[in-house]
């Protein structure tokens, strides 16, 4: 025996034990061979328990959550190092031991008992007492199995018991089976009479069977070799967190057993199969997916997602590249089954899908709504099903390093090597993806990258080829205006998720340490480690993809779910490329995608042909935008402006082409598209334009060409009073001084959101136009008094005098601008002749604003007076009159007051019953107004108040009022003042004296033909007031007698109230 070191080399029975104990159901091994060696057979048993720790970790713990102490894994490890685990016996193919839980301040001391059964190198089945329930093993049965694993040779081991008990003779055997009894008997001593009364019994089932079961003997030929899953724990869980709708982290937990899917999958565990299947039949079962079909409602975002996660998974089951065909045929009936239940979610939510089969990368002729099968969440891994790996080319991609043809003419569309003599793969971009994601997800990550980079290399060939074919055909397609999309399937946002997935496969590799970042890829031989500038690392490549993807024309597609799925997987790998720091040779890729995406024609989605339904470039643009300036500022300005159209929404942008150029494939055309994302769109429109404006303060050229893109291409108010105020918050910050040009900008933008919403109602609108007045100012006099002169195109007449020029003559607006006299002067000329036109136009709701704005300039004020008399007669009501007429008298012109107070009288009606009416106090104010003024200004409103109110408490009022004092007594010194009291019995007294008695009688009458007996005691004082009034004629006693006696004998009928008028009036 040679040896090295302190170790001996290992045996040779050994050697051959652990191969067998790997391989071999054990039964095989004994119907082989007529008698094992004792020896043999415990090197097999010793050699069958699984030696690695890594699947007993997966097993009991979920996947990305590091060494939370809390794990199963994680506290079965403390248990075994504290030394908890006690009496370990391995029995053959079975380990049993104890592990004791110290106590703790809440629980007291647990002993457990724990058995784990194996066979070839898995665990096959697992119990514990202490009772757990859940889809990971129980700490107990970690620490066991870890036990088993780091201290084998501390564990007592025995061959199987069959074996043990081959070697007794007849009176061992007795004994044996009485002292198992003996310490079991409570347990034992039925079943152990039972299995005696059917062994002496001749014709028993027991009899007929050659041998008897042994639980420690290993596996038979025909069981499945497969680590031990509880399927009722994972059924229960998954219909637990569907029954929780998304509440209390249900979808997080749901999203953890996918990931936990993904790693059995890379671990080539066969249970990932298994596990999806019992997710899959708990997700089809949802009562859910029933009610909402009858609801006709649509499931949440987040739970749509799972369904997504749930196609994808099942798209890398049936695409291993080492799947047996009666497996993938066995999944296929399975999926086909799921596909036809009638409640099976669809691909694109609750539109049937135009995209494509995988097979084929483009249809043959417009789809059709009416005949177009519905793709379900299903339907890829079905059509993945006959997808093959054994084309010898992707053989060859897949298994070798250096697989090259440098004698390779790269002529035709589909050669199998580009101009460097580097593979490449033609096959449906997403289709080709999956294949990644699936030899990915199986565990085979070079096999991946190989495959990744040969697409990417195609992508980036194809790219070329576009370019070359749109430059050489540029004239005649710019002239004809094709507009048609060059692609109907689009990567970003797709359902298999292709550049994400080649995105990741290359970064994976590139970030898996600096090492192994600047490895460059050069199949002449094998990866070679030289300088990154040189050629090209893997981060580089995957940086490219990513822009490719995000570049590429693709028509926006149907339904709320599949364009929210866009916009959310454009923001996600802009998140990941974000986390990407640009090193020289990445902005070099990042100026030569961008110089071939502005020139790529319809190909590219910022080519200068562009298909009006075409998936806007905003957001993916503001990156580039943002990652050239620092390196090519004209470069990122020419992107960002190129990317600010939005043709869907432009009613002159042309449809679909239907003569089908030259590789172009052409939509059905008219039909106005369905954006449901369209506001998160705009938004994102206007942050790249608002990003353009904050990178160009302080250049006047590009400010110019930023702003007339903006008027050019965004539509919505909102956003462009987004931007003015962007603009003006730039202009104007605080630590420095204000950005003349840029607060130009701010002001221009504001004007054309006035001139857009002058004729549509906005909420906003008042808000807008203080701001702008503001802007205007920051800007100077002249801006001000520039849209004073042009107010009409901007405002309405009450915006402009009370906002505009309200604001424009404010004590503020003159220190904040340093006005000199002359300038305050112009300025609020302006001022005035802007309110003296509002209220030409406007009179009722401006009239007393120019009046106000006037006060100063004579001429001015006396021109708004004329304005406001030629229109009482005709466009101004008795409200606004009385306003003003107020105003009037406030200002000291009480002639002008009255003469208002009286237009507006013959404005008024005021029915017997509107004793609260809001006018009450105006007409009481002018007829107070009238008679301070003298005997002839009351008698001539009398007669208007007698026409206008029929209120019979309003009158009386009056009628008190003028009896109190003197007419003319607020001018006493004034000629007309006669200094007596007016009589009744006269004129106009004696007019509205017989008006106010009219109205209690007929006031009365009207009362009392709907009265109520709750209202009598009210009438009553009515009645009480309506004497008081009668009382002030010299004959007023008797009128109010006759009637009294009149109401009692029209309304006799009424002798409740009639007692009660007797009482009170006899």
């Amino acid at each position: 025996v040679i040896t090295r070191g302190a170790h001996s080399p290992e045996s040779l029975l050994d050697i051959a034990a652990r191969k067998v104990a790997e391989k071999w159901p054990f039964q095989r091994v004994e119907e082989r061979f007529e008698r094992i060696p004792e020896p043999v057979q415990r090197r097999i048993v010793y050699w069958s328990f699984p030696r690695s720790e890594r699947e007993i970790c997966m097993y009991s713990s979920s996947p990305d959550s590091g060494d939370d102490t809390r794990l199963p894994f994680r506290r079965g490890i403390g248990l075994l190092e504290s030394g908890c685990v006690d009496n370990v016996l391995q029995v053959g193919f079975h380990l049993s031991g104890t592990v004791r839980e110290p106590a703790t301040s809440s629980e007291p001391e647990l002993v457990c008992n724990v058995s784990v059964s194996f066979d070839r190198c898995k665990i096959t089945a697992v119990t514990c007492s202490c009772g757990n329930k859940d889809i990971f093993y129980c700490a107990h049965v970690v620490a066991l199995s870890l036990y088993r694993v780091r201290k084998p040779e501390q564990v007592k081991l025995r061959l199987p018991i069959s074996e043990t008990l081959f070697q007794m003779n007849r009176d061992q055997l007795q004994k044996f089976v009485q002292y198992l009894i003996t310490v079991h008997h409570t347990e034992v001593l039925p079943t152990a009479q039972k299995l005696a009364d059917e062994i002496l019994s001749q014709n028993s089932e027991i009899n007929q069977v050659h041998g008897a079961p042994d639980p420690t003997a290993g596996a038979s030929v025909d069981d499945e070799n497969c680590w031990h899953l509880d399927e009722e724990q994972v059924q229960e869980q998954v219909k637990l967190f569907l029954s929780q709708g998304g509440y209390h982290g249900s979808g997080k937990q749901l999203n953890l057993l996918f990931s936990k899917v993904r790693e059995m999958l890379r671990m080539r565990d066969s249970n990932g199969a298994r596990m999806l299947t019992l997710i899959t039949e708990q997700f089809m079962g949802d009562p859910r997916l029933v009610l909402w079909r009858q609801q006709g409602t649509t499931m949440t975002d987040k739970y749509r997602q799972l369904w997504d996660e749930l196609g994808a998974l099942w798209m890398c089951i049936v695409l291993n590249p080492h799947c047996k065909t009666e497996q993938k045929g066995f999944w296929l009936r399975q999926l086909r089954r799921w596909n036809g239940v009638d409640v099976c979610p669809l691909e694109d939510g609750n539109h049937g899908s135009e995209l494509t089969n995988l097979t084929n990368a483009l249809p043959q002729g417009p789809p059709d709504s009416l005949t177009r099968p519905h793709r379900t969440v299903f339907t890829r891994a079905i059509e993945a099903c006959d997808l093959h790996w054994q084309d010898p080319h992707l053989q060859h991609i897949i298994t070798a390093d250096h697989y090259t043809n440098y004698c390779y003419h790269d002529n035709l569309d589909s050669s199998l090597f580009d101009a460097r003599g580097w593979p490449l793969w033609h096959e449906h971009v997403p289709t080709a993806c999956a294949r990644v994601d699936a030899l990915r997800s199986h565990g085979y990550p070079k096999e991946a990258l190989r495959l990744a980079i040969a697409i990417v290399n195609t992508l980036r060939r194809q790219q070329q080829k576009q370019l070359e074919f749109f430059r050489t055909h540029k004239k005649e397609l710019l002239h004809k205006g094709v507009t048609s999309v060059t692609n109907l399937e689009g990567w970003v946002g797709h359902p298999l998720d292709p550049i994400g997935t080649l995105f990741s496969t290359l970064m994976e590799t590139g970030q898996g340490g600096e090492d192994r970042a600047s490895v460059l890829l050069d199949f002449s031989g094998k990866h070679r480690h030289i300088d990154p500038s040189e050629g090209e690392s893997f981060v580089s490549l995957a940086v490219e993809t990513a822009l490719i993807g995000l570049g590429q024309q693709r028509v926006m597609p149907d339904g709320l779910y599949a364009q929210e799925k866009v916009c959310r997987n454009e923001e996600q790998l802009l998140a990941k490329l974000q986390e990407v720091d640009l090193n020289d040779s990445l902005v070099k890729i990042f100026r030569k995608q961008a110089v071939v995406l502005l020139e790529a024609g319809p190909y590219s989605g910022l080519g200068e042909l562009l298909y009006r339904e075409s998936v806007p470039m905003h957001t993916f643009a503001r990156y580039l935008f943002t990652s050239l300036l620092p390196h090519d500022a004209e470069l990122a300005y020419k992107i960002a402006l190129r990317a600010m159209r939005l043709p869907v929404l432009e009613s002159t942008a042309p449809s679909g082409d239907l003569s089908r150029p030259h590789h172009i494939v052409s939509v059905v055309p008219n039909r106005y598209p369905r954006w449901f994302t369209l506001s998160h769109i705009e938004t994102q429109q206007c942050e790249l334009a608002s990003t353009m404006l904050t990178a160009a303060k302080g250049d006047a050229r590009k400010l110019q060409t930023v702003l007339e893109s903006i008027q050019k291409n965004i539509h919505s108010s909102s956003h462009i009073f987004k931007l003015a105020q962007d603009a003006f918050k730039i202009a104007t910050l605080m630590d420095s001084l204000p950005d003349l040009t840029l607060l130009k900008v701010s002001l221009e933008l504001g004007l054309q959101v006035m001139r857009m919403t002058l004729s549509t109602l906005n909420w906003r609108r008042r808000e807008m136009v203080r701001w702008l007045v503001t802007c205007a100012t920051e800007v100077g006099v002249f801006a001000l008094d520039s849209i004073m002169q042009s107010w009409f195109t901007l405002f309405t007449p009450t915006e402009a005098t009370s906002v505009v020029a309200s604001t424009v003559m404010s004590n503020s607006t003159i220190v904040r601008l340093h006005l000199d006299c002359h300038q305050q002067e112009n300025l609020a000329n302006s001022a005035r002749t802007l309110a003296l036109q509002c209220a030409m136009k406007d009179p009722q709701n401006c009239a007393l604003s120019a009046l106000t704005l006037c006060e100063k300039d004579h001429i001015a004020f006396e021109t708004a007076y004329q304005i406001v008399l030629d229109a009482a007669a005709t466009g101004m009501n008795y409200t606004q009159l009385f306003t003003i007429a107020r105003y009037m008298e406030h200002r000291g012109y009480p002639m002008r007051a009255y003469k208002l107070a009286t237009l507006a009288m013959t404005h008024l009606n005021l029915s017997y019953n509107q004793d609260t009416h809001p006018a009450i106090n105006d007409v009481l104010w002018a007829c107070a107004l009238s008679h301070s003024l003298g005997k002839n200004e009351l008698a001539a409103v009398i007669p208007l108040v007698v026409k206008s109110v029929k209120c019979a408490t309003v009158l009386s009022d009056i009628l008190r009022r003028c009896t109190l004092t003197t007419p003319g007594m607020v001018a006493l010194h004034s000629r007309r003042n006669s200094g007596k009291l007016m009589s009744l019995d006269k004129a106009p007294l004696r007019q509205l004296l017989d008006a106010t008695i009219g109205a209690y009688i007929n006031t009365t009458h009207s009362r009392l033909t709907h009265i109520s007996p709750r209202h009598y005691s009210e009438f009553i004082e009515f009645l009480s007031k309506a004497r008081e009034t009668f009382l002030m004629a010299h004959d007023g006693h008797i009128q109010f007698t006759q009637f009294i006696d009149n109401l009692k004998q029209i309304y006799k009928g009424k002798k409740k109230l009639m007692m009660l008028v007797r009482e009170r009036f006899g």
